[in-house]
């Protein structure tokens, strides 16, 4: 993992980046390190040091982002980033209580950067740590319910030497060999003491509250491309769902879908397939409106953005989803 330095590197006391730890613990929040990758290296690339991205355009960042989803991360980066330098002079602060301080840093990254960038003796635990914790001591308890006695039994065996590496090895451990399913037992170097292995119950642990069906969410896209080949978009406000995202105008979000007005008058087309995405909470069904808009549109939301500097890349997920199943309708409107 490009955040991480090499046992060799660690025997000689040297210590990952924090700048990089916190970076890449920002990112593995509810994503897969092999989705996160990309983006710390183009991350880190574009932005060196913590005192670069402070530095960054915020639509920048967003841009950047875009694709990895939960996109209060991003802006709570840039508000960390900032933090970090204003407050602290461009260095983290080196302990738990510390870090706790900064924007967006929760109890689990606070441990994970105090642990693994300075070698503290914080307790780390993730969602790998928890199976790992529920099935050496056989814990039946649901979580998240669970959480606080998995805690305190990850508490007792946080070592005060080496404890960065140690919460790696957990974490890795839980990746890798005691993974939700089949795990690897008759390889795990804690296979004697662990107790659901020995009861045969590792593969229902660690077990969780049945969580409610997500509802189903409508909604309206209204994709417009101007004569001149812009591209109408708006900034999503800072709050709320892909708050300070590029998007496409349209309606509200609803298990019904609400009277919406489309941002100028046209002949719009409602194209026949639909974009599907899912959230955390619900499922989003989006219809989508195209249209071509004569020169001197003067739209009710949103603002042209030219098509030499618009870029699918920079739209979230759903969003561009929208797009690729409208931009044939475009091909040919210049």
């Amino acid at each position: 993992m490009p955040w991480r330095t090499s046992p060799a590197d660690r025997a000689r006391g040297i210590l990952p980046d924090p700048y990089h730890i916190w970076m890449s613990e920002v990112m593995l929040q509810q994503t897969t390190v092999a989705a996160v990758r990309d983006y710390f290296l183009r991350f880190t690339a574009r932005w060196p040091t913590v005192a670069d991205l402070a530095a960054a355009e915020d639509g920048d960042v967003m841009g950047e982002w875009a694709g990895l989803g939960y996109y209060a991360r991003a802006r709570n980066l840039l508000k960390c980033a900032r933090a970090v330098v204003t407050d602290h002079g461009g260095q983290f602060p080196d302990t738990l209580e510390g870090l706790l301080g900064l924007p967006g840093v929760g109890p689990y990254t606070a441990a994970a950067i105090a642990s693994i960038a300075f070698d503290r003796a914080e307790t780390v635990v993730d969602g790998n740590v928890e199976r790992v914790m529920a099935r050496l001591y056989d814990i039946h308890t649901p979580l998240p319910g669970a959480k606080p006695e998995l805690t305190a039994r990850a508490a007792r065996l946080t070592p005060t030497q080496r404890p960065g590496d140690y919460a790696q090895a957990v974490m890795d451990l839980g990746a890798t060999i005691c993974s939700p399913r089949n795990p690897a037992c008759g390889i795990c170097p804690w296979q004697t003491p662990c107790a659901a292995r020995r009861l045969g119950t590792a593969t229902e642990l660690p077990k969780k509250t049945p969580k409610k069906p997500k509802p189903t969410r409508t909604g309206i896209a209204y994709i417009a491309r101007r004569s001149d080949g812009d591209w109408l978009l708006e900034r999503r406000p800072d709050r709320g769902l892909l708050g300070g995202m590029l998007g496409w105008p349209g309606s509200e979000w609803a298990e019904q879908v609400p009277p919406h007005a489309a941002p100028f008058d046209a002949d719009w087309v409602t194209l026949p397939a639909q974009a599907l995405h899912t959230f955390t909470h619900f499922h989003l069904r989006l219809t989508i409106q195209v249209a071509v808009a004569p020169q001197g549109t003067n739209p009710t939301t949103g603002s042209f953005l030219s098509g030499d500097m618009f870029r699918p890349s920079d739209l979230p997920t759903v969003m561009r989803k929208a797009f690729d199943l409208a931009q044939d309708h475009f091909v040919g409107s210049r």
